[in-house]
């Protein structure tokens, strides 16, 4: 059988839909993508630099590591 992906826009629409599921056995998993701080700091700053053309062209292993 296939399986589909929901995107709920809010809490009730949520909370909405697994109601309907469970009202009609249909087995369910939720899951949350929530990145770690971190990532989403990072993911920010490069998206900074490349707003302020700071990035720096990747042109091999050796020449990122200064051993070339």
């Amino acid at each position: 059988m296939d399986a589909l992906i929901v995107y709920p826009e809010s809490k009730e629409q949520l909370t909405a839909l697994k109601a309907v599921m469970k009202a009609m056995k249909v087995t369910f998993e939720q899951k949350s993508e929530i990145y770690p701080d971190h990532v989403i700091s990072g993911v920010k700053e490069s998206l900074k630099q490349a707003e302020d053309n700071q990035l720096t062209p990747y042109r091999g292993i050796k020449n990122m590591l200064n051993l070339a």
